[in-house]
């Protein structure tokens, strides 16, 4: 097919020994030739614009090879050793249109460029509107918090066990990520279970907010097992020996704040809500009703109310959560900002309501 030739005077000494304007101008003028009669060219004649415009895409300005990928993107045809080249280019400029929307581009090439480069190329594969399970898990693993939250907000990717755990495990710390999660159609009610179970009170009011009614359903059935299943685990919990170390500390050295920090930090629960017990005098079957309930409110009175400093009350949160439950930064800045405000006339009284109502 010799319009490429005719079209461009002198391409070959282009190719050989043209600067990169004159290189950009044949890219432009080759590229526009192609995409104008793509539908019609048969196999032969995309080899032949494929083994033209990789000879001239060598030395060429980002930006000329960044306009080529742009306009090759979403044609199915377009030459593909050319469209490898590009997709795999350090660029984003570049390489972004192709690994986000070309069809040429098949699964070993996107995980190979997945595994290698960089965040950018990582947000644009996310995007596809196909993507496997297999490319997902590297995904997953390679991604920052932007490239998770794409990759599970997009309807048309799946997602292996191993692909699933690992967003529910990021969303433990990511309110975003939890709701982008919690709304996924493939979601199973086990993966539904094991999100809710590790997402702080305000991201499963979110969820169930967004949620369809089926979903809003499965999100009641799911909370009801989560919440019963805790009173289970609190009912067994054995408070002697924890009681036993308190007073034995109390009497040795008395009950400071460092202690009750250390022990909150280090997942100590039982003895924490001893000593939170014997600090505050209400008593510990109270305060463990308090600590396993749906907010974080009665432990922002309780520091207030003792002048715990915030680092003592954010230890305490966490101590709440469990080990393995981590909430959203939100979430926590929400907290920290109702502890500040938290008037300690406030806590006091509170306190004292409890105290009463524990003697009546």
């Amino acid at each position: 097919m010799p319009a490429a030739y005719s079209l461009i005077p002198g391409l070959d000494d282009i190719v050989e020994h043209g600067d990169p304007q004159r290189r950009a101008q044949a890219i432009r003028q080759i590229s526009e030739l192609f995409v104008q009669g793509a539908g019609h060219f048969r196999p032969e004649h995309v080899n032949l614009f494929d083994g033209i415009l990789t000879g001239l895409v060598p030395e060429t300005a980002i930006g000329a090879r960044a306009e080529l990928a742009e306009r090759l993107a979403a044609v199915p045809n377009a030459p593909p050793t050319l469209i490898n080249q590009l997709a795999r280019a350090d660029e984003i400029a570049i390489a972004g249109p192709l690994l986000s929307r070309s069809p040429l581009i098949d699964e070993s090439t996107l995980i190979d460029i997945a595994s290698g480069k960089g965040q950018e190329h990582l947000l644009a594969i996310s995007g596809r509107s196909k993507l496997s399970a297999n490319l997902t898990d590297v995904i997953v693993r390679r991604g920052d918090r932007e490239v998770v939250r794409s990759v599970a907000g997009n309807a048309g990717a799946l997602f292996s066990a191993t692909g699933y755990s690992g967003l529910i495990k990021r969303a433990g710390d990511d309110g975003i990520l939890a709701l982008a999660v919690g709304q996924r159609d493939d979601l199973s009610p086990a993966l539904l279970e094991q999100l809710l179970a590790g997402s702080v009170d305000v991201v499963r009011r979110r969820l169930f907010e967004a949620a369809n009614p089926a979903r809003k359903a499965a999100i009641n059935k799911t909370m009801l097992q989560i919440t019963g299943g805790a009173k289970r685990a609190a009912s067994v919990r054995d408070f002697s020996a924890a009681q036993r170390a308190v007073i034995s500390r109390h009497q040795a050295e008395g009950l400071h704040e460092s202690t009750l920090l250390d022990l909150a930090k280090g997942h100590n629960y039982e003895e924490s809500i001893a000593m939170l017990s014997a600090m505050s005098g209400v008593r510990l079957s109270t305060i463990e009703t308090l600590m396993t309930g749906e907010r974080h409110d009665p432990i922002l009175i309780m520091g207030k109310s003792l002048a715990l400093e915030w680092a003592t009350v954010r230890a305490l949160i966490l101590l709440r959560l469990g080990p393995n439950r981590v909430p959203s930064t939100t979430d926590l800045e929400m907290a920290r900002v109702n502890f500040e405000r938290l008037a300690p006339t406030t806590a006091q009284r509170v306190m004292h309501f409890w105290k009463t109502r524990q003697s009546a």
